[in-house]
């Protein structure tokens, strides 16, 4: 089956617009905006909504704004956005790794970093993203505004803390000092889905040791990050052996399943080998980042 069920069509103009018509139209209702995951299901009808409220004319979400502490980017920012942003790619180069690496060009030109959040799809690359760069995100209703984790946002697969009639409407990602992050991705074909990808984001003190660490795996059945390989690097100074360890144990963490994408043990491995890249990458990001800063006071 090839063609969606019957299904009612509105354009929203405001978010408050959108909120309204999300209310109306009840439960079976969806919002809209890049299309590429909603709308496959559809034509295979594993999803049946009865009505689509397009959100595509809500300019108000799509935004990208560096503040002193912070870097706002807005539900509806396109994914080839994210990719041309400067600030972006100053600030989170993990970004930009991850967007490299999403689907291809037609689909970074439609699809938003709302949209694939709130399809919180296992092997989805910018929730690892938003985890280990501690993000927050946006979500507003008819009750007004509610800042959460990616914790609180990501309640299992294919599930979040988006109510029915609420928008995730911004996702808020930290900054931090003499701070670097990378993720690295295996795929079966170029623009695939994940057979494993692994992402960092590494801050360090003044003297060279690190402050704060953040490792995820992406597809292999793990939620947040991985405690056990973060406590390994925190207050050391970085070094290939710490990295081989904080691999073994992020291994060990992984859940992964026999499936078309690869065995057990091959995943296993990839995980080990993606999480000392990813770490290795972020922290001479994080030191030239430093050196920069140095050389510019």
């Amino acid at each position: 089956m090839q063609i969606p069920a019957q299904f009612d069509y509105v354009r929203a103009s405001t978010i408050e617009d959108a909120l309204a018509l999300l209310d109306r139209h009840g439960a079976e209702s969806r919002v809209v905006a890049g299309g590429h995951s909603l709308l496959p299901m559809m034509k295979l009808r594993l999803a049946r909504p009865e009505c689509l409220v397009d959100i595509n004319d809500l300019y108000e979400l799509d935004f990208i704004l560096p503040e002193a502490t912070q870097l706002r980017i807005g539900a509806l920012t396109r994914h080839s956005a994210l990719l041309e942003s400067t600030d972006v790619a100053r600030l989170f180069p993990i970004v930009i790794d991850a967007e490299r690496v999403i689907a291809d060009p037609i689909v970074r030109n439609r699809g938003t970093i709302g949209g694939s959040l709130c399809q919180a799809d296992p092997a989805e690359d910018l929730a690892t993203v938003c985890d280990v760069l501690h993000a927050q995100a946006v979500v507003r209703g008819p009750g007004g505004e509610r800042i959460l984790t990616m914790d609180e946002f990501h309640k299992g697969p294919y599930e979040t803390a988006v109510a029915q009639n609420e928008l995730l409407v911004e996702i808020r990602f930290p900054i931090r000092p003499r701070s670097g992050s990378a993720y690295e991705k295996v795929e079966r074909r170029v623009g695939d889905w994940a057979v494993v990808a692994a992402g960092a984001a590494v801050s360090f003190t003044v003297d060279g040791s690190v402050d704060d660490v953040a490792i995820g795996l992406t597809a292999v059945g793990l939620d947040g990050t991985i405690s056990e390989a973060e406590a390994v690097l925190r207050g050391r100074r970085p070094s290939e052996v710490l990295f081989a360890e904080a691999g073994r144990l992020a291994a060990e963490a992984s859940l992964p399943v026999d499936d078309q994408r690869g065995p057990v043990d091959y995943k296993r491995h990839l995980a080990d080998e993606l999480t000392r890249r990813v770490l290795r990458r972020a922290c001479a990001r994080a030191l030239e980042t430093q050196t920069t800063t140095m050389q510019e006071g």
